[in-house]
């Protein structure tokens, strides 16, 4: 959980900027608009780059270990935060500053594509098999643990400074405060050693040659399961954490951040517990069903969540962001670690779940803030393009969610059908009643 924490502190301080100041800095010739779609655009590419991470890690995880991949993924994620810190802007050294900043995104976002499924799998493989939702949802609240930090930060940094100051230079702080928490993110994780199933399978010799082949090729259904369930949720977290940045501050001026740092910094310690309680209740309930709920409230929640925030409340915006992040974000994040995890089994389990993990977030998260700025723009600002386009994708999660099997062990029944995970096509998979 330490280590994921540091991980998304780093990736959504870039998230936070693109909404806040790369525009300005990094894309100055382009209107504000243009400057915002462009800094988007940049923020898309972290998440292109993450199923490449993923593969990456599928492939050295499922050969030589968990924890060894997660270090480096750690390391990775702070060299490419610190450099956005240090890097002189447009007025320094032209074109060259856009292209660097891309570049050190996309080490973001291979970074990002390593991190999840070891973190995640680490846990869960250590877990009691009735608990993996339980155990499984406490590396996810290190998104929330990164937000709440990244959140802080920022608007620590923009109080203390000011605008001008903050835009000149103040934003850099929170990026070079990365180098510390890398530091504190490595003692920890230097301890945390493979799980023993896995250990007993590379003794034995069990490892496959190439994970990431074997995967596509037999478990094609699964890695497409987990790619559509991922992108409501993906897509539903970046909407309110990065677009509405930009959205609620045109609306109501430049109070508009502070409304949506706030209200971002409440969902984040909200997610603290309800994480975990999701988690939990899929292990008593099943998977399917907590993470279904989540789905087909968000799509539920789409137009009435605009209509909140049009007030131009603080209240209502914040009660907006807690209704839709704790009970439809939430509810498919807590179960997400176990569910994916049980959907392959052991030898592929890494490639898998990191794949369909990663491919999600550039379908769902990676586009949402680009494909909602050009909605809004392509609609005269009103919002119920935006809302539309969320309610597809979750549509999509929660038909994905409703197709894919149960994986929780019964209540006094047998181990999670995935540890025993048979290829797609196959006709002896059992699902497990929830």
């Amino acid at each position: 959980m330490i280590g994921t924490t540091v991980e998304w502190y780093d990736f959504y301080l870039y998230g936070t900027a693109s909404a806040l100041v790369l525009g300005p800095l990094f894309f100055p010739h382009a209107s504000a608009a243009g400057g915002t779609l462009a800094a988007f655009a940049t923020y898309a590419v972290g998440f292109a780059a993450r199923p490449l991470g993923g593969a990456l890690a599928g492939h050295f995880g499922d050969r030589i270990g968990r924890s060894t991949v997660l270090v480096a993924s750690l390391l990775l994620m702070g060299l490419a935060t610190v450099g956005i810190g240090l890097l002189p802007t447009y007025a320094s050294i032209g074109l060259a500053a856009p292209l660097l900043l891309t570049a050190f995104r996309l080490l973001q976002g291979v970074s990002a594509g390593i991190e999840w499924g070891g973190a995640v799998l680490l846990t869960v493989e250590h877990a009691p098999a009735r608990r993996r939702g339980l155990y499984g949802a406490f590396p996810q609240t290190g998104s929330a643990l990164g937000m709440i930090l990244a959140s802080s930060a920022f608007a620590v940094t923009r109080a203390a400074f000011g605008g001008d100051a903050f835009l000149a230079w103040g934003w850099r702080i929170p990026f070079l405060l990365s180098g510390v928490l890398v530091i504190v993110g490595l003692v920890v994780r230097l301890t945390v050693a493979d799980s023993p199933e896995f250990v007993t399978l590379r003794e034995s010799g069990g490892v496959r040659r190439a994970p990431v082949l074997d995967v596509l090729r037999r478990y094609p259904r699964e890695v497409a399961l987990t790619t559509a369930m991922r992108i409501g949720q993906n897509g539903l977290y970046t909407l309110y954490t990065v677009f509405l940045l930009t959205y609620i501050t045109r609306r109501i001026g430049s109070d508009g951040a502070s409304v949506v740092l706030v209200a971002t910094l409440t969902v984040s310690v909200l997610g603290l517990a309800s994480t975990p309680l999701w988690g939990a209740l899929s292990d008593r309930v099943g998977r399917r069903p907590v993470y279904l709920f989540g789905a087909v409230f968000t799509v539920a929640f789409a137009a009435p969540a605009f209509l909140l925030i049009d007030t131009g409340s603080g209240a209502a915006i914040v009660g907006a962001f807690v209704i839709a992040i704790t009970l439809g974000h939430d509810s498919q994040y807590g179960p997400q670690a176990a569910y994916f995890a049980e959907l392959f089994p052991l030898e592929v389990r890494y490639s898998g779940a990191s794949l369909g993990y990663a491919i999600g977030a550039v379908l769902g998260g990676g586009l949402t803030p680009l494909i909602a700025a050009a909605a809004l723009d392509a609609a005269g600002g009103r919002p119920w393009w935006v809302a539309g386009y969320l309610a597809l994708i979750s549509a999509i999660t929660a038909a994905a969610a409703f197709a894919a099997p149960e994986t929780a062990p019964a209540r006094g029944g047998t181990a999670p059908s995935g540890d025993t995970a048979t290829p797609s096509g196959d006709t002896d998979r059992q699902e497990v009643p929830a």
